[in-house]
């Protein structure tokens, strides 16, 4: 990358950051590597979702893989996958740019599939792959000569060692080349809790992505009998903040915090759980939201693994707080396009309450009620959302409802 492409990445890249008007689409699930030609499939809804208001398309993992998903890598430099063909995302990355709208790549370098077996009989050699390491480039504590991971092993495969420099060196090539050659704009990092996030910040400043995000997915704090979510996840989403602030701030993190509250909330209508202790949002957005990614799902909560599925009946509850909200929102693709155009159409219409009212993830937020009954705040002192069974309205003469739904409803400021 020369000089005056890297000086207008990073100014780009700052940029989105402060003015933090992004909505972010997740396009695919667990099952998207199932239809033939997932890249040629997605091409032709890019132009839907341009006029929807998305900025930034977050894409499955491109490059070759053992698992079709694409989440265990072998040959970083080779773009067929089971999604389709190198020619097949070229083209679709040029209709995403042809739209104005952002592609995220997927990176995953925490672990490696290995080509052959080296020591102890691990698959810990990339012979004969286009970044053809051996086992120095493979952790000590998942079978290889490399030093110990720097974060929390991923079982079953070979964990890249990211303490070798040339290892780093290798990545941070293949990363530009993601970047500028092949076309991708953002970078979401797939496992980032298993190498430490100094790296990512090298990577970061290496590759020069206009966005970055982060799955940092730590385990929350629980009572009783381990079962039910504790009131205060202070130390869960500060975990979350220490890794953004280890990147340098280059990078923002999915809040997983607030996906843990919000989804017991509506479950068990505790909207007191809604705000913390010091009357802010209790998640990530509670705290820097301008780094905070906001969800519902993904493929991995959601989807055929359901691993932590928000209540389905309910997602239009959760999207109603997240749309309206600070931080940065981001949408599953099951609930836009599979789930109904009652679901896209409640979605689409929260996305233009909080397009027309300026709100950005910096958004100041009063929250004015959160008890059993309902919750309720104002977000830049031109919306107000109710959440819940009980019955609200805000205070005055200059509020229009602007859209509703099942036990939500959210109203916007006009002028006297």
């Amino acid at each position: 990358m020369d000089g005056d492409l890297a000086e207008k990445n990073s100014q780009k890249g700052e940029s989105i950051i402060r003015i933090g008007k992004e909505i972010l689409f997740q396009a695919f699930n667990w099952e998207s590597h199932k239809k033939n030609g997932w890249w040629c499939f997605l091409e032709d809804k890019i132009p839907q979702l341009a006029e929807a208001g998305f900025t930034s398309i977050w894409l499955p993992p491109a490059v070759d893989s053992l698992a079709p998903q694409g989440y265990l890598p072998r040959d970083l430099y080779s773009l067929n996958s089971a999604y389709g063909s190198a020619s097949e995302l070229h083209t679709l990355l040029e209709s995403v740019h042809a739209n104005d709208l952002r592609a995220m790549a997927d990176i995953v370098i925490n672990h490696r599939v290995g080509s052959t077996r080296g020591a102890g009989g691990l698959y810990n050699r990339y012979d004969g792959l286009s970044v053809p390491w051996d086992e120095r480039a493979v952790t000590s504590d998942t079978g290889g000569h490399g030093n110990p991971s720097t974060g929390e092993a991923f079982s079953g495969v070979s964990n890249i060692d990211h303490t070798q420099e040339f290892v780093r060196n290798d990545l941070k090539k293949w990363l530009k080349w993601i970047r500028d050659d092949i076309g991708f704009d953002d970078f979401r990092f797939d496992f980032a809790k298993g190498y430490k996030p100094e790296f990512v910040k090298g990577y970061i400043k290496a590759a020069e992505p206009d966005f970055t995000v982060g799955e940092y997915w730590d385990t929350c704090s629980y009572v009783g009998s381990g079962t039910e979510l504790d009131y205060n996840q202070d130390h869960h989403r500060q975990r979350i903040i220490n890794w953004i602030d280890r990147t340098g701030g280059l990078a923002a993190a999915f809040d997983f915090t607030t996906k843990a509250i919000l989804q017991e909330a509506v479950k068990r209508r505790e909207w007191w759980r809604l705000r913390d202790s010091e009357g802010r949002p209790p998640g990530v957005m509670g705290m820097w939201p301008s780094r905070a990614v906001t969800f519902v799902e993904n493929h991995d909560t959601g989807s055929t693994q359901a691993h932590w599925p928000f209540p389905s009946d309910l997602v239009m509850q959760g999207y109603a707080y997240t749309l309206t909200h600070p931080g940065i929102p981001i949408i599953f693709y099951d609930h836009f396009f599979d789930w109904g155009n009652a679901i896209q159409d409640g979605i689409l219409k929260l996305m233009a309450v909080r397009k027309k009212q300026g709100l950005h993830s910096r958004s100041a937020i009063e929250i004015l009620k959160a008890n059993n009954a309902f919750y309720a705040a104002v977000i830049g002192g031109s919306v107000c959302v109710k959440i819940g069974d009980g019955f609200w309205k805000p205070d005055g003469i200059n509020w229009e409802l602007a859209t509703w739904g099942d036990k939500y409803a959210v109203w916007q400021k006009v002028q006297p």
